[in-house]
């Protein structure tokens, strides 16, 4: 599932690319794929509307269209949002196109979890899957002494709470366990038992990896790409995820890979404590 960073590689990317751009056609492949706001259908509201920018919410993106309409786009498991400057045959996932005055956006999606949400702009931050959003990490709302406050009363491992988004929005699987490891914390700790000094290097861990992970346009393995269709390179940087059975780079330990809360996690047992 694309995290933060791949979602905010991706809002870049279209930020760079559609933003001068209005939509002329959309052609719905699969009907599933988008949700109409309150008997507005999707496809005739946003047809002949243009784009007036582009924000990110934790793993959403919030593309607001002239006339005070917005989509929210949640790419879920293995959804994509590919602009391309010419005409381009769909793929066989391909649900939904959006065909510009320059180029076109492809939104793709393997297993059919992604969604396109027309929204009025004014109602997209009351809409209930934004609203319960924790902060972003990457904000200065986003402090120490913040993320102390949220995980104080959390009896749940440190893993889950990370992957909790009502406490810290965007971090998934793959930044929690880097996070983990950089901070030293074994994700089976309780979150409320971390201490003040654990607690400031676990803030300083997830600012960390989720900046180099942008920096890299985020982690490829299967799924993802970026705006343009092209992978990112961060999964060459990472310590411990997918990488269970391994040698440490740290301590050359060899790498626990388990199970929380049905979410694979894999840490070093020398290395976190």
């Amino acid at each position: 599932m694309p995290e933060l960073p791949e979602v905010e590689t991706i809002r870049r990317g279209l930020s760079e690319r559609i933003l001068q751009t209005r939509i002329e056609k959309v052609i719905i492949r699969w009907p599933g794929a988008v949700e109409d706001w309150e008997g507005h259908p999707f496809t005739e509201t946003i047809t002949g509307l243009g784009f007036e920018s582009i924000e990110r919410r934790g793993k959403y993106l919030l593309i607001n269209l002239e006339g005070g309409w917005s989509i929210i786009a949640h790419m879920r498991m293995t959804g994509r949002l590919i602009y391309h400057s010419q005409e381009r045959e769909p793929e066989k996932h391909t649900h939904v196109v959006l065909k510009l005055s320059q180029g076109e956006v492809h939104f793709s999606d393997t297993r059919k979890f992604g969604r396109l949400q027309l929204v009025k702009t004014g109602e997209r931050m009351n809409v209930p899957s934004i609203a319960k959003l924790g902060p972003e990490p990457l904000s200065e709302e986003f402090t120490p002494e913040e993320l102390a406050k949220r995980l104080k009363p959390r009896k749940i491992n440190i893993k889950a709470a990370l992957l909790d988004q009502t406490l810290v929005a965007g971090i998934g699987n793959i930044y929690a366990d880097e996070a983990l490891f950089r901070a030293r914390i074994l994700p089976e700790r309780p979150a409320n038992s971390l201490k003040k000094e654990e607690v400031e290097k676990l803030h300083e861990a997830i600012q960390e990896v989720l900046a180099e992970g942008i920096a890299a346009k985020g982690t490829s393995f299967r799924d993802y790409q970026d705006a343009t269709g092209e992978k990112g390179s961060f999964q060459k940087q990472l310590k411990v995820y997918s990488r269970g059975g391994e040698p440490c780079t740290c301590c050359n330990e060899t790498l626990e890979r388990i199970k929380l809360g049905g979410r694979t996690t894999v840490y070093c047992s020398k290395c976190q404590k």
